[in-house]
């Protein structure tokens, strides 16, 4: 997914909602906002080591998990059990993942705002019955990627 993001506003989110609990929008904190910022997908801890190998592990998951906490960043669920960081979706826009069976690695994906439209309607309507308040939705289509194809 290629999402023209506005750092500037990004990085304005984050610390904004990081003074919201006492926290501070560290330099190693802009570095991980900007790296998963520049991933274009969610990615693993080890995935960010690897583009930064100067970065300490135990200071990313240290910064993640505060960023999780203050709402920056989100844990993206998968099909391994490796815990997968993107930016929170109200910063980077409403998307879709993709997410493989056998390797775990997770992609974005977009649709049309018509698309998007007949989601939500085919969502209403499964739902009318149940008297549940949705606020939103997530859509994960579970395959192989095609590196495991």
């Amino acid at each position: 997914m290629t999402v023209a993001l506005d750092l500037a506003h990004v990085h304005d989110a984050a610390s904004t909602r990081l003074r919201g609990v006492d926290q501070l929008y560290t330099t190693g904190r802009r570095e991980l906002v900007e790296l998963l910022a520049s991933m274009g997908r969610p990615v693993t801890i080890p995935d960010l080591l690897g583009e930064r190998p100067k970065l300490t592990q135990s200071s990313v998951y240290r910064n993640l998990a505060m960023l999780e906490s203050a709402g920056v960043v989100q844990k993206v669920v998968s099909t391994d059990d490796r815990a997968r960081f993107e930016l929170a979706e109200d910063l980077m826009g409403h998307h879709h993942h993709l997410i493989c069976v056998d390797c775990g690695r997770v992609d974005d994906f977009v649709v049309s705002p018509a698309a998007e439209h007949r989601i939500e309607s085919v969502l209403e309507q499964a739902i009318t019955d149940t008297g549940f308040q949705p606020s939103g939705h997530r859509l994960d289509i579970v395959g192989v990627c095609v590196d495991c194809a």
